[in-house]
Formats: structure tokens, sequence, C-alpha cells
């Protein structure tokens, strides 16, 4: 395989040498607290880009830029880039490297620092777009937020540790369907587009990783119940998945016998298990919690 960051085909983006530079010179070791893994392979940056469809027009924002590896990428193509970052010595050098490797293209960036999971606001124009190499311990919780954050997104592109993303694109029967595949699939049309191998990271993670894309739904199922209400009996019935719905939403129904109403109105056996039922039947069960009353 040739090196495909060599400085002749890497142009402003960062190669391995230059994201060891940039690193050393930060005095920046990648830590696993914060599940850091720079990219360090331009080609891997421009083929994320594309699978992510980026467009021209597009404003991005990006979790966890690190040294810029993925951010410079996007610029390249972008209108804007916004670039939420927790870390206080990666956030503080982003804009020098930005504005060093893409001075023409600088006064599309911005940075915000601070922790993505309080995120709520961002400057600029609303972000239309969301690509990001997500550190797999924060991915689900991260994902969920910004997409319940801002509607405005449509489209969402992430590189997370292969086994969340066989998660998060998993169907309904499947073993590793879960809370996450149901509350992506509230929001989104969720599918795997792709494998990204372990050496085009500095340093090489211990686990593979994979990207899932997410296109926005035109609206969320249709249902009389909230989001929070949806929300609530997908976690309570994973939260027992081996046990069948008439048991595991017992709490949330206040008795088996009261589940058991809900789910026979809803039109599902309570002898079903949540990992065999849709988004719009959590949507059913939830309207139709206190169907005995």
């Amino acid at each position: 395989m040739t090196n495909s960051s060599s400085p002749d085909d890497s142009g402003p983006l960062l190669g391995p040498a230059d994201v060891r530079e940039l690193a050393a010179a930060l005095g920046v070791r990648p830590t696993k607290q914060r599940g850091q893994n720079f990219v360090i392979d331009a080609n891997t940056v421009r083929r994320i880009v594309r699978t992510a469809d980026v467009r021209p027009d597009d404003v991005v924002v990006e979790i966890g830029p690190g040294l810029g590896s993925l951010t410079l990428g996007l610029l390249e193509t972008a209108e804007r880039v916004t670039a939420i970052e927790i870390d206080d010595v990666l956030a503080a050098a982003l804009p020098s490297t930005v504005a060093a490797r893409m001075p023409d293209r600088a006064d599309r960036f911005e940075l915000v620092h601070s922790d993505a999971l309080r995120v709520t606001e961002l400057p600029g124009p609303a972000p239309t777009a969301l690509v990001a190499n997500l550190p797999y311990n924060v991915a689900v919780p991260v994902l969920l937020h910004m997409l319940a954050t801002f509607p405005t997104i449509d489209r969402v592109l992430v590189m997370v540790q292969s086994e969340v993303a066989d998660r998060l694109a998993a169907r309904p029967g499947n073993k590793v369907y879960g809370v996450p595949s149901v509350k992506a699939n509230w929001y989104a049309e969720v599918k795997r587009a792709g494998a990204i191998g372990r050496n085009v990271f500095w340093p090489a993670p211990n686990v593979d990783s994979g990207l899932v894309s997410l296109v926005r739904r035109d609206k969320p199922p249709t249902t009389t119940a909230s989001r929070a209400e949806v929300f609530a009996v997908v976690d309570a019935a994973f939260a027992q998945r081996r046990k069948t719905l008439r048991a595991a939403l017992s709490g949330w129904a206040g008795s088996a016998t009261a589940a058991e109403s809900a789910l026979v109105a809803a039109g599902i056996a309570p002898q079903a298990r949540g990992e065999a039922l849709t988004v719009e039947e959590f949507a059913r069960i939830a309207e139709n919690k206190g169907a005995a009353q």
C-alpha cells in the first residue's frame, strides 16, 4: 500500500509527520480517557468527506476535531465548519492550524470550546450536516444529543468503533439491536457506510472502526406520545432485554397486568421482546399507557 499521506498528495491536509509534529509542539499525548485517536491519512479524510456527501453550501458541525485532520478536509468542501472541542490545549491550537494550512478559508471556520453534550446553540448559520470521528465511550449520547438539539442537521456521518456502528445501524431482530438502534431510528434512516482500518489512526486503536450514515426523516414517527414518552418505553424494554415485554415493562406501566393491557391495545404480543419491535411499535405502546384504566 502506498503512503496515502505523503506531502505531495495531502495538500493542506495533515499527514502522519504533520500530526506527530503538531502533537509534539503542543505536548499532546493522546489519552484513552477521551478516546483520542487522531486520523493521519489524508485519503481517508477525503473519503469520509465524500461519503458524508458534504456540499459546497453545507454548514458542517464537527465534534472532537482534535488536531484538525478532518476539519481541514471538511473546509476544503463545505461553506462553513464549526468544531466543538472539549480539550483545552487542542481547542486553543486548532484555529492557528486552520489559519496556517488553509488561510483562504480560515474565516469560514469557528471553534466552540465546550463539551458537546452541553452545547445547546452554535454560532453562525444553522448547521446542515454533522461529520465527526467520535470516541466510542460518548458516541451514542453525543449523536442523539446533537440530533435532538439541532433539527436543521439533515445528514450525519460518524466514525465510531465498529461495534457501536453495528448497534446504531441494526434492524429489529438483530442480536445487537437495542436502545441506540431504536433512538437513532426515531430521527433518521440509519445505515453502515463503510469500514475504517486501524492504521489510519495515531495511535492505532485496538478495535476496528466503522462509518455510520444517518439521513434525517422528514418527520419523526407519527404518534400522540412525546419523544420522551417513547424513549422511556425503549429504555424499559431493553433494561431487561431477556424478559418478555409484559415483564420488562411492568415497572414502566405500574404492573405486569397494566403492561399487558398497553401491549394488547398497541397490537403487540405481550410475550414479544424489545429486540423485535420497530420504533413505530414502541410509539404505539407509549400511546397506550394506562389502556386498562
